[in-house]
C-alpha cells in the first residue's frame, strides 16, 4: 500500500483525540474500519505507531517521527491548494520578453509597460546582433525584437516576423569638443575624409551603406576601430577617432554630436514579432509605447529637437500612447 495524505490525517486524528474510537467519530468512520486502516498504515511504515490500552492510544517513537513529518506536510499541502486556487481564479500577468540592439527605446519602453501593468512579467535581452534577436523571436524565446536598419533597407523577412517602424533618425557624427566641427550647425561628410572612424559590433548592411556614402562624398574611409560604447567615448574624447551616432545620443562631457549635411545616412528603428506568438495580441500596444519611449528620448536633446523642426519627416513614425 502506498502512503497517502489521508493516511497522515488518520494518524494525526488518533494522536489528537488520544483514541481510535474518538478518531473514528471525528473522521466519520466505523471503529473497525479505522482500526483495519491503522493496521495497514503500520504495515506500510514497518512498525506500530501507537501503544493502545484501556487509557487510549499514545504514539510510539516511530509514531512521533511520523507525526512530526505529517504536521509539516499537511499544512504545506493545504497552503499549496489555496495558492493554486487563488492563481487559477485570477488573470495570468501579461508577459513581455523584449530583445534589443543598442538604441534609445528599450529603457523607456520597459518603464512605460511596468507603470501601466505593475503585475506584468518583463524581461530584456540586449545583443549586438539583430540576427540573433530575430532568431530568438522566431523560436518563441523572445516576444519582441527592437533593432535598427539603415536607410530604406527592409528588416530581414526569412523568419516570418511582422515589422513596424518606430522612428526614422538621421545619423550624426560624434566629435570631441576640441574638434573644429563641434561648434558647427552641421558638417559635410567630405570634411571628415581624413578622420579615423569607430564602429560598434553588429550585423546588417550599415558598414556598406557608410562606405557608399563616403564614396559619394569623394573619399574612401580609413579602416575602422571596432569597440564597445565606453571604448568609443574614450577614443573620441582623446581625439583619436570620430564615430557615427544616433541623434538621441546622451550628452557625455567633452563630446558633441553634430548633424551631417544632407543626411547621407539614415537609421530606422523597427519592432518585430511573430504573427503566431502570444506577443501578436499585444503588439500594437507595445508599438505605441515604443514610439512614446523614442519621443521621450528625442525630447531630451534640445539640439535634436531643433534639427527635427527644420527637417520634417524624421523622428517618431506613429502616434505614441499618452
Amino acid at each position: 500500500m502506498n502512503l497517502e495524505l489521508r493516511h497522515l490525517r488518520v494518524i494525526c486524528a488518533i494522536a489528537e483525540t488520544g483514541s481510535v474510537t474518538k478518531a473514528a467519530a471525528v473522521l466519520g468512520l466505523a471503529q473497525a474500519a479505522l482500526t483495519a486502516q491503522l493496521h495497514r498504515i503500520e504495515g506500510t511504515l514497518g512498525g506500530a505507531l501507537f501503544e493502545r490500552d484501556r487509557k487510549g492510544a499514545r504514539p510510539t517513537a516511530l509514531g512521533e517521527l511520523v507525526l512530526a513529518r505529517a504536521r509539516v506536510l499537511l499544512p504545506a499541502v493545504e497552503g499549496l491548494r489555496e495558492d493554486a486556487a487563488r492563481m487559477a481564479s485570477t488573470t495570468v500577468p501579461e508577459r513581455y520578453r523584449i530583445g534589443a540592439v543598442n538604441g534609445p527605446i528599450l529603457g523607456g519602453l520597459v518603464h512605460r509597460l511596468a507603470a501601466e501593468q505593475p503585475e506584468a512579467r518583463i524581461t530584456t535581452h540586449p545583443a549586438w546582433s539583430a540576427d540573433e534577436l530575430i532568431g530568438m523571436v522566431a523560436a518563441r524565446r523572445l516576444d519582441f525584437a527592437l533593432i535598427g536598419v539603415c536607410g530604406d533597407a527592409s528588416p530581414p523577412t526569412s523568419q516570418g516576423l511582422i515589422w513596424r517602424d518606430i522612428a526614422l533618425d538621421p545619423v550624426f557624427v560624434l566629435v570631441p569638443d576640441a574638434h573644429p566641427a563641434s561648434g558647427w550647425a552641421e558638417v559635410e561628410l567630405s570634411e571628415l575624409a581624413d578622420a579615423r572612424w569607430l564602429a560598434t559590433p553588429g550585423d546588417g548592411c550599415f558598414s556598406e551603406c557608410f562606405a557608399a556614402a563616403c564614396v559619394r562624398a569623394g573619399f574612401t574611409p580609413q579602416e575602422m576601430y571596432e569597440t564597445d560604447l565606453a571604448g568609443a567615448y574614450d577614443l573620441v574624447a582623446a581625439g583619436d577617432a570620430v564615430a557615427l551616432c544616433q541623434p538621441t545620443f546622451r550628452v557625455v562631457p567633452g563630446l558633441t554630436a553634430v548633424p551631417l549635411t544632407g543626411v547621407p545616412l539614415r537609421w530606422r528603428h523597427v519592432l518585430g514579432w511573430h504573427p503566431d506568438s502570444p506577443g501578436a495580441d499585444i503588439a500594437e500596444r507595445v508599438v505605441a509605447h515604443a514610439t512614446a519611449a523614442y519621443a521621450e528620448a528625442a525630447a531630451r536633446s534640445s539640439a535634436y529637437q531643433a534639427w527635427l523642426a527644420r527637417n520634417p519627416g524624421y523622428g517618431p513614425s506613429g502616434t505614441p500612447v499618452v
